[in-house]
């Protein structure tokens, strides 16, 4: 196996490449090369492997709880998060005198997966249950009054509220002297929570258990475990099982994923055993959209990320709004799939929507870039709001930039942003928000969301860009760092394999990608629905033959390189995968970049 990780010269770009075919300069992934061979030595690795680890910042003492993340090894004490005894408490109260209990949630899957876990948990231990999620364009996001006071007027005596509620104090009043309400959350807050039962956010400004990168899934599944050990104390499982909640992992995991939460320590943890559960296929809901999604491996951070995510998205972006929610608690098998279908039909209906979005927002993208704008705050009429916050994302990965977009109804633009690793738009926003420039407004270090009026856009660029100006230090495209050089004889299924065990991949633990350079491409050609992927495989100077694939690559310069190199050798980066058929494993070079040989 040949894996160049010594390189000379850390600061220069890999191979000579400033700017790649997509404009991206190619730079090395630090590694503490002794501790990446004693963690090797130690765990009986192969030394690549070592370095990749090391490479993430793991330690030799933490190499083994990272490579097998257990909930055992890496959970706290629930009751370090702020609140958490007393909502545990308030939660047991009406297990035991069997109250109704309202979950209101939001309607991304994160929200989903919150309610869905609250709703399963409460109503398998005797409460009367039912979830509520807001219409994002009627009511837009989080708990309003109107809401509040019907759920109480219904009979509810508590209210959860899961993935919102921090900042909702004018709208939880209308709970006051009805209901009793506990906020499940992970939201930034700023100044007082609002006076109710509890409120747990690890978020909260007093809040002081280092657990900040929680989704609220993982926020409510830890509400759930402190409430059975409360529940335990006080004796009441002796004449009824207690639930095991390992089997709403599945549930965590999705919502850790699609919230883009860091994939370290506790989350990696939720994330890993939660792919377990959900390969056992236990959840009707899960199954019957995997189904329909036509997976056919296993369950990765892939499939929870751009499989099932999308269509549970879908349904609070431009559909029912708690239909994500109704699946995800559904036992019906044939009820399941009608639902899992028009989720996959309101997904596609929010893809022809966003790509009617997308050109234009594109093209004024460009324009602010060009003028120099560390921001991209971009706006039209008649955008549908249901799709802004997937439209900014897309605008932040092409120029590297935080990105803003709104779709304008009455004059009043409601929006979404997007943004880059050391850029905290979550705290701009808020910001303008106090100054008056906004609406609404709030969010966290990657996302935001916000509402402003229309003839208020061209101050609040330049506030935003005020505040944010360190962005425009930025390259217009972000550096691809790549972890080693292999030859194409090494691209082996092993080596995928073994790569394969330092996952689950997202933020924070990048998936690692490497250089194979000078390799000539053999054949290539269009595969997939429209010709968007492009196939191919490749042969390195000293031997050897490896399949390549890339994906979202309908058109484009790395598509124009890989199908018309006519041979002449390319250095190729990206990410090598095992790929399972019919029982056999396969190695193949999933193509991110290119760049001539020169």
């Amino acid at each position: 196996m040949s894996a160049d990780l010594l390189q000379a010269d850390l600061a220069a770009p890999v191979l000579g490449v400033a700017s790649s075919v997509t404009g991206r300069r190619w730079v090395w992934r630090k590694a503490d090369q002794r501790t990446g061979l004693a963690i090797a030595q130690r765990l009986e690795l192969p030394e690549l492997l070592g370095q990749l680890l090391s490479a993430r910042g793991i330690g030799i003492d933490q190499a083994r709880d990272f490579l097998e993340p257990t909930l055992r090894a890496l959970m706290p004490d629930p009751s370090t998060l702020l609140d958490m005894d007393a909502a545990a408490e308030r939660l047991a109260h009406a297990v035991r005198t069997g109250e109704q209990v309202a979950v209101f949630g939001d309607y991304d899957v994160d929200g989903a997966c919150s309610a869905a876990l609250m709703v399963r948990f409460l109503r398998d231990l005797g409460c009367r249950v039912r979830s509520y999620v807001p219409d994002r364009l009627k009511e837009g996001y989080g708990p309003n009054p109107t809401a509040i006071a019907a759920l109480c007027a219904e009979g509810a005596t508590l209210i959860v509220c899961v993935d919102c509620g921090i900042a909702a104090h004018e709208a939880l009043e209308a709970a006051r002297g009805r209901a009793d309400v506990v906020v499940l959350d992970h939201h930034k807050s700023e100044g007082p929570v609002p006076v109710i039962a509890a409120a747990v956010n690890p978020n909260r400004l007093d809040c002081t258990s280092g657990l900040r990168h929680l989704c609220a899934a993982a926020v409510a599944f830890m509400a759930a475990v402190a409430t059975l050990r409360t529940l335990r104390k006080s004796g009441h499982f002796t004449t009824s099982r207690e639930p095991d909640l390992r089997e709403m992992l599945d549930l965590v995991a999705l919502a850790t994923v699609c919230d883009v939460m860091p994939l370290t320590g506790l989350n990696r943890a939720f994330v890993a055993q939660g792919l377990k559960v959900m390969g056992r296929g236990g959840r009707t809901g899960i199954a019957a959209l995997l189904e329909v999604t036509q997976a056919r491996e296993a369950p990765s951070a892939y499939t929870l990320g751009f499989l099932l995510g999308p269509r549970i998205n879908a349904s609070g972006r431009i559909g029912e709004p708690d239909l994500g929610v109704r699946l995800l608690t559904c036992d019906d098998p044939i009820t399941a799939r009608e639902m899992a279908e028009r989720l996959d039909a309101v997904n596609r209906r929010r893809q022809e929507v966003e790509s009617e979005v997308l050109a234009a927002a594109f093209a004024e993208a460009e324009r602010q870039f060009q003028a120099g704008h560390p921001v991209l705050l971009i706006s039209g009429e008649g955008w549908h709001p249901g799709v802004v916050g997937i439209v900014a994302g897309r605008v932040k990965e092409r120029f590297n930039r935080p990105a803003c977009v709104a779709g304008v109804s009455e004059g009043m633009a409601k929006g979404s942003g997007r943004s880059v690793p050391g850029v905290d738009l979550g705290a701009a926003v808020i910001a303008a928000r106090q100054t008056g420039l906004l609406e609404t407004g709030g969010g966290h270090a990657m996302a935001a969301g916000f509402s402003f009026r229309r003839e208020r856009q061209d101050e609040l660029l330049a506030f935003l860009s005020d505040r944010l100006a360190h962005a425009g230090n930025l390259p217009g495209a972000a550096d691809l760092v790549l972890d080693a050089t292999l030859m194409v004889p090494a691209g082996t299924a092993e080596l995928a394999e073994q790569i394969g065990r330092l996952g689950p991949f997202g933020p924070g633990n990048e998936e690692p990608a490497f250089v194979f350079p000078r390799a000539r491409i053999a054949r290539a050609d269009r595969v997939g629905k429209e010709g968007g992927t492009v196939r191919a495989f490749i042969q390195g100077e000293g031997g050897g033959r490896l399949k390549a694939v890339c994906f979202r690559a309908k058109e484009g310069p790395l598509a124009e390189l890989l199908l018309g190199s006519g041979g002449v050798p390319v250095h190729l980066a990206g990410a090598l995968r095992a790929e399972r058929w019919n029982g056999d494993v396969s190695a193949s070079l999933h193509v991110q970049d290119a760049a001539p040989a020169v």
